[in-house]
């Protein structure tokens, strides 16, 4: 096995147990490893501290054991499964009766960083962040075949969009195992069609069905605005918290036309509900002020550091509308799914929108993401998704 040697002082991170090794911290390799190929870590002073699978660029090892005896085979990938299993099972959201709709594994999150897999009902869907995760896509495979048995019948990998361009790994979507097009999953007792052939994602945005429910919660009577709306998740929560009405809105028609097809789904021939293919910030500018409930989940508009002043602009323009607009006593989910923007700059950006609005506004919730998107303690930039519920006077 290829050994990575550390140069003096930078193992103090790996020994808190932070899963990544930065190229800038190597002094020397011995040998060549290929991309995705699993390295043994060593300090400066040669002794062991972790191995994990090698990538070219800035995080240039993701640690997937701190113990030189255990190696990376069949039976550690079976291990990792059964422990991300147990714990879904534990929380409640694996072999629950009105939901079949989870994150099995969340990278780091679940000590796989590089690897995706979310469960829509029989299908796992795979995606792998990773070289290494690609490279062993199939033993992952086989291995999640035996945790979960008779549970899945289909694993569906789709990688094309999320490796790195760099690795000339050519990845293509498609079936590891089974080949269902049976696309039909059911969250908390509602029915969602996945798109896990191109959809964005895994096929669902699964981190927010906690914060969907929540919306429930407050939608009766309401006039709702789902903006970004994707599937139209929030929207179908929505209708069954009995809005009044529910308007949902994505520049995308494809994502409208699949919008609609799940409130058909489970609200068939409902009329309170109405969808528009729009630029948000058009659509916002030119409505009055008939909601009282607005979602606001915009893609991540910052993928990195770079991208941060102009992410911020973003969220404090498309905030400042929304509190313009919305009814007095109305009520503001507004959400980040930005890595790159922490949860001090998303409040500062909605906190300055407030104030710039000139409107009263109050806090009612600060959420995150959900318990199967678990944050490594030792890896606190897994905390990605930032949300605010507001009551606006």
């Amino acid at each position: 096995m290829y050994k990575v040697y550390l140069k003096s002082g930078k193992e103090e991170s790996l020994k808190r147990f932070h899963p990544w090794v930065f190229s800038g911290a190597i002094a020397h390799i011995d040998g060549e490893p290929e991309e995705g190929e699993v390295v043994e870590i060593y300090t400066s002073k040669k002794d062991f501290i972790a191995k994990g699978h090698f990538q070219i660029g800035s995080i240039a090892v993701r640690v997937l054991t701190f113990s030189q005896d255990e190696e990376i085979d069949a039976d550690f990938w079976k291990r990792k499964l059964s422990i991300a299993y147990e714990m879904r099972r534990g929380i409640g959201v694996a072999e629950n009766p009105v939901n079949n709709t989870y994150r099995l594994v969340h990278g780091e999150g679940d000590n796989l960083p590089g690897l995706v897999i979310d469960i829509y009902a029989r299908t796992a869907v795979m995606q792998a962040h990773s070289a290494g995760m690609h490279l062993d896509r199939m033993v992952i495979a086989d291995a999640l075949t035996e945790v979960l048995g008779d549970k899945i019948d289909n694993i569906y990998y789709k990688s094309e969009t999320t490796l790195p361009f760099k690795a000339d790994l050519y990845p293509e979507n498609g079936f590891l195992k089974g080949g269902s097009t049976d696309n039909v999953a059911m969250e908390y007792g509602l029915k969602f069609h996945i798109d896990w052939l191109k959809g964005q994602k895994t096929g669902f945005f699964v981190d927010q069905r906690e914060n969907r429910s929540l919306l429930e919660r407050y939608a009766k009577g309401r006039s709702v605005l789902n903006m970004f709306c994707y599937t139209g998740g929030f929207s179908v929560y929505a209708m069954r918290g009995d809005a009044k009405l529910v308007h949902s809105v994505d520049s995308s028609a494809k994502a409208i036309d699949l919008t609609n097809k799940n409130i058909e789904l489970n609200f068939p021939g409902d009329s309170r509900h109405a969808a528009y293919a729009e630029d948000a910030f058009k659509y916002l500018d030119r409505m009055g002020d008939q909601y009282d409930l607005i979602v606001l989940d915009p893609p991540a508009f910052a993928k990195h550091r770079d991208a941060l002043r102009n992410a911020l602009q973003g969220y404090r323009k498309l905030n400042v509308k929304a509190f313009e607009k919305i009814k007095p006593g109305g009520i503001l989910f507004t959400f980040s799914c930005s890595q790159a923007v922490s949860k001090e700059n998303f409040r500062t950006a909605v906190f300055t929108a407030a104030a710039m609005s000139g409107r009263s506004v109050r806090i009612l919730h600060q959420l995150t993401q959900p318990a199967d998107h678990p944050v490594n303690i030792y890896h606190p930039e897994g905390e990605y998704l930032k949300g605010l519920v507001l009551y606006v006077e």
